[in-house]
Formats: C-alpha cells, structure tokens, sequence
C-alpha cells in the first residue's frame, strides 16, 4: 500500500513524501529505515507520526497527494487539498458484497470466500468481502460449507489457531466489539463471535439476517465478521447493492454465463471479481481503484506511473504551408474555400481555388 503509489511517482519522474500510518508502527519505522538506507534521499523522504504530522504536511502545496485509508479521512484529504486546487488520488474502501448463487461449485465459492476473508488480515483489507448475498433456501448451505471449511482452516478454536491475525490494536478491537454487541446483532450469531482483548483476537464471526440498519451494515467493518443476508430471489442483489454507496469491490460467485455478464455490466464498484475474491488486487495489468465513496483514481503496474504523470500536449510545426485563409481581412471566398474544407469536398475546393465557385 506504501511502496506501489512511491514506484509509480518515482518511476514517472517525481519527488516523493510518503507518510506511513501511525495505527502500524513498527512497518512505519522500517519503511522510514529502508528507504532512507537505500534510496536518495534528496528524491524520497519518510515522514513518520499522527495527526500533527500529517495536518502540518496537508498545509503544503503539493503536485498531487494519494492517499489510502478511510472515507472519512479522504474527505479531510480532499478539503486540504482543494486549498491549492491540488488533484489526489484516493483509494479508500466501502462494504463489498458477495453475491452467491446456487449454480456455483460451493466448496471452493466458501474456501476462496474464508481466504479473502481471513485469510486476508483477518478481514482488515480494503476488498475484503463485506456481506453475502444469497437466497433464503440457499443460504443455510452456504453457511454449513463456511462452517465445515473454517474448522479445516482454523480448527475447532481458532483463537489459538497461528494462521489468524490479530486485530491491528485495541481501538479496533473495541470498535468491532461494539459492533458484534449492538443490540439485535449479537443474536444473529450462527458461527464464532469468540473474542479475547488482551490478544487482540476476535475469531471468524458469521452472522444470519443483521438489521439492514444496524452498525455493522451501515459502515465498512474491517474485521472478521461476516453477515450473510437473505433475499426471496437473487434479482433482489442488485437492488441492495444499488442501495448503497458505491464499494470498492463486488465479487460473484455462479456458473451462470447470463447472469456473470449482467453483474458486470449493471453492478457499479471500483473492481469486480467473478468467482474469486481480491485476486484482482495482484493483477498489474488491471487498474485498482475505487468509485463513489470508495475513492477516485486507479494505480497499479503502468496506472501506477499515469497517476503520476501529467499528459501534457506539446505541438512542433513547420512555417512552411501557411495559408492566408486564417487571416482577415476575410471574404465570400474565403468563407466558401472554409466551408469546402470543412466538409471534405475536394471538388468544391477546386472550383473555388479557380474562381469557379
């Protein structure tokens, strides 16, 4: 998330300050070490620390700021810079559903689903997969094949399993927490909800039918919780994911040809991924970036030097072939000789050329 923007700015000729994240401290200070050890110094500069830090670099002019993290925070990263008309690049994140149907390959729909899940930071990445959307009959398939296949993964206590993360800090966890004991949400718990604060560890959690107004469907939740929402049909995913903002990702799982090339077409996000999830991510030749609320701008392999770069226009011509047509004083003739060229009429360009027009 660090290194890619710094490749693609340097690659395209600039200067750069990056500004690791103060909520991963020790991967901030080797970056601020690495960098400084191996690169010029006077090209690449590491700027460590929190808000104070990053207010004070925010007040400066800069070419262009990327930036990654929350919505929130990019609508503070955008007020900065439209102080000095600055353009930015924002790679924020959203609730990326995942859509099941029933014409799919369950056992590797729920592993892929559980690594790009928890496998993935345990559920703290920006395409981690925020909801599932299936129907009411498929549903409990579904979540018996995610149950089976988490026990594969993890075992029958994940808390002590060494392949789970941990949650990146306590303000996080706390969050989260908050989130999984909302009133009308606790009770949906059909898998997990094991936490343990001094570790810092919250076990795959799975949840059936949470209140659509809940916290935990009304905000991007970073974590491993996973609600798996009902519908009477699959037709109705489209309306729920239409019915929020715009995320990052949405990923499908069918072998239904018809309905792939309708998701693709209809469903509005920053990538979309049929029958995998996050892989897209790993793609150089794809661009990765949000819509809407989940950001604006893509970056990645060659997109990572054109959000660096300005396409500027420049023009050489010769002095030979200047036509007096461009200049006044202007004439019948003239105009005639204008119109000729306009509409590509050869004939009339003749005639004019010889006084017979």
């Amino acid at each position: 998330l660090s290194i890619d923007p710094v490749i693609g700015a340097i690659s395209a000729g600039n200067a750069v300050v990056l500004k690791p994240s103060e909520l991963a401290p020790a991967s901030s200070s080797l970056l601020a070490k690495l960098l400084e050890q191996y690169l010029d110094s006077s090209a690449v500069r590491v700027v460590e620390g929190a808000v104070t830090e990053t207010t004070l670099l925010l007040e400066q002019k800069w070419d262009k700021i990327f930036y990654t993290g929350s919505s929130r925070i990019g609508r503070i990263i955008m007020m900065a810079a439209a102080k000095h008309l600055t353009p930015v690049v924002l790679e924020l994140g959203g609730k990326s559903p995942v859509v099941i149907d029933s014409d799919t390959n369950l056992k590797i729909t729920v592993k892929r689903i559980i690594a790009g899940k928890w496998g993935c930071n345990n559920g703290q990445a920006c395409i981690s997969p925020d909801y599932i959307l299936t129907t009411k009959e498929y549903a409990p398939k579904v979540i018996d094949a995610m149950k089976l296949e988490l026990e594969a993964f993890y075992g029958k206590n994940p808390m002590e399993s060494k392949d789970m993360s941990r949650i990146v800090n306590s303000n996080h966890f706390d969050r989260l927490s908050k989130i999984l004991e909302e009133k009308e949400v606790s009770d949906k718990i059909v898998y997990g909800g094991q936490k343990n604060r001094d570790n810092l560890k919250i076990a795959p959690t799975i949840l059936l039918d949470v209140p659509l107004d809940s916290l935990i469907m009304s905000e991007e939740i970073f974590g491993p919780l996973l609600p798996v929402l009902t519908l009477n049909n699959l037709e109705e995913c489209f309306d729920v994911i239409r019915s929020r903002p715009k995320p990052l990702a949405a990923y499908l799982f069918t072998q239904n040809k018809k309905l792939k090339e309708r998701f693709a077409m209809t469903v509005s996000a920053g990538g979309i991924v049929v029958n995998d999830i996050a892989v897209h991510l790993s793609l150089p030749t794809l661009p990765f970036g949000g819509v809407g609320e989940s950001g604006m701008g893509s970056y990645h392999g060659k997109f990572s030097f054109d959000a660096f770069s300005h396409k500027k226009a420049v023009l050489y011509k010769s002095f030979i072939g200047d036509a007096a047509i461009r200049y006044p004083p202007y004439s019948r003739g003239k105009l005639r000789l204008l119109k000729a060229l306009v509409n590509s009429n050869l004939v009339e360009v003749f005639k004019v050329l010889l006084g017979l027009s």
